[in-house]
């Protein structure tokens, strides 16, 4: 091969590997100062950044993101209510660092204690809050490993609920986005993440929300930042504009207000470049399902979850989708039924599948009341 043609080819291979290349690749000309970074779709999980996701590092407080997940679902449990009261132990009142100045046996409304940990960080707030569900700090920390292993934080250890340094508590932006991705199933977390200023003690004690980006950046509604000596500047958040939501993980900050700087910079490349096209909302009517011997002939089928994808933006009309909903069914139907199925496809390619579910409940109709449908039937004929 002679040397001008092996030049051109070199030269058409080097220009099909740059606009072929991946996505994510091309993103590495943002001005990242974090030591490892990841943006992703929340509905998804897909990644649309990173850099160094999976290398282990220490959160900081970032960490009290899985004490208000395990706080919170001890809520939906009801093991716990916003207006019971927590009780300070001396070990809350130990607690360094960042803190609501707990007194050893002051009380204080759940609420409160959850709003500490969210707005202000509170150290002590999280000792009191792990004691009160499990009876000791240490319970609460293995509880907290557990979740981290059921979800899949494969770099991920606990040593406390608050995030002060130690050699064997760490976690990755991976994990961070994943937790971060999870704690959107719970609407109460959201509020309180997105709280920017809070009165404690009856207006004697102020809190500002940490997370910067609630003011300065739009649909900013979560999570949590971190920051000791050995963390540096860091944060995992979430974002939602036009009905597409993002979650972020940036760690390692090298400079103050970094972990805001850098998120910004991730989520600005994440909107430029994405777009949610939806279809149905959710708890939208998808169609109908007759029903068999019940009180109703039929029910309404909604969709579980809204129905939609993130795609790039211009594949807009390369995410298409299709209902298939059972068309007879027997009574009883319990409300949620799954009586179908939605699929949602980019290009072809089947991406999301979306239970379709009973609207409401339709009991077994009585034989007095079957008799009486069939004799209205044979009259109408």
């Amino acid at each position: 091969m002679s040397f001008r043609k092996w030049l051109s080819l070199l030269l058409v291979t080097v220009v099909i590997a740059v606009l072929c290349g991946p996505a994510v690749g091309a993103a590495e000309a943002l001005d990242i100062t974090a030591e490892s970074v990841i943006l992703v779709d929340a509905e998804s999980g897909k990644v649309l950044y990173q850099k160094n996701p999976d290398k282990r590092l220490a959160p900081a407080s970032m960490t009290k993101l899985m004490t208000l997940v395990l706080g919170v679902e001890a809520l939906k449990a009801d093991r716990v209510n916003y207006d019971e009261t927590v009780v300070a132990s001396e070990n809350a009142w130990r607690l360094g660092g960042s803190q609501i100045y707990l007194e050893p046996g002051e009380k204080m409304s759940y609420r409160d204690m959850m709003v500490a940990i969210a707005v202000g960080s509170a150290n002590d707030a999280c000792v009191a809050v792990a004691e009160h569900l499990e009876g000791s700090h240490e319970a609460f920390v293995e509880k907290m490993n557990k979740k981290a292993a059921e979800l899949g934080m494969k770099n991920t250890h606990y040593v406390n609920s608050y995030g002060l340094h130690d050699p064997n508590h760490y976690s990755s932006a991976r994990d961070m986005a994943i937790l971060g991705r999870y704690a959107l199933n719970f609407p109460e977390l959201l509020e309180l993440t997105a709280i920017k200023e809070y009165d404690l003690r009856g207006g004697e004690f102020k809190l500002y929300n940490t997370n910067k980006l609630l003011w300065w950046y739009e649909g900013a509604d979560g999570f949590k930042t971190g920051w000791h000596n050995e963390a540096k500047y860091c944060l995992v958040s979430t974002v939602k504009r036009n009905n597409l939501r993002l979650v972020a993980a940036v760690m390692g900050c090298p400079e103050a207000r970094g972990n805001f700087r850098d998120s910004m910079a991730i989520y600005n490349y994440g909107f430029a470049r994405y777009v949610y096209k939806g279809f149905v909302d959710q708890g939208a009517v998808c169609g109908l399902t007759r029903v068999g011997k019940g009180t109703s002939e039929a029910v309404e089928v909604v969709a579980q979850r809204s129905i939609g994808a993130t795609c790039e933006k211009g594949q807009e009309k390369q995410v298409t989708w299709k209902p298939n909903i059972k068309s007879y069914v027997n009574a009883p139907v319990r409300k949620d039924e799954v009586l179908g199925e939605a699929q949602v496809f980019i290009d072809g390619k089947l991406v999301k599948r979306v239970p379709l579910v009973a609207a409401k409940d339709v009991p077994l109709a009585s034989p007095l009341n079957t008799i009486k449908k069939a004799w209205k039937k044979i009259f109408l004929l």
